[in-house]
C-alpha cells in the first residue's frame, strides 16, 4: 500500500522558519519516501505505507518537543504505480 500525507505545523513565521518546520523537514528529506514537496504553507510527501507511517510517527513526536502546538495532517491511499 502505499500513501501520502499532507501536514502543516504552527504557529507560523513567515519571517524564518521556525524550528518545529525546520524538524518537519529533516524528518521527510531523511525518510526512504519516495516523494516529498515542503513548502511554506503546507508539505506533502508520498512512499509505502510502513514507510511514510513511520515518518509521521517521528514527525509528531519531534515537531512537538521543538515547539509546535498544532500539527494539521491528512494521509491518504494512493493507487499503486503499474510496471
Amino acid at each position: 500500500m502505499r500513501l501520502r500525507v499532507e501536514f502543516t505545523t504552527e504557529p507560523f513565521d513567515l519571517d524564518e522558519a521556525p524550528p518545529h518546520a525546520v524538524v518537519a523537514r529533516e524528518v521527510v528529506h531523511s525518510a526512504e519516501l519516495d516523494a516529498v514537496d515542503v513548502g511554506p504553507f503546507g508539505n506533502t510527501a508520498e512512499g509505502r505505507a510502513d514507510v511514510v507511517l513511520g515518518a509521521v510517527d517521528e514527525l509528531l513526536r519531534k515537531c512537538l518537543a521543538a515547539g509546535a502546538t498544532r500539527v494539521s495532517l491528512q494521509v491518504n491511499v494512493v493507487a499503486e504505480e503499474e510496471s
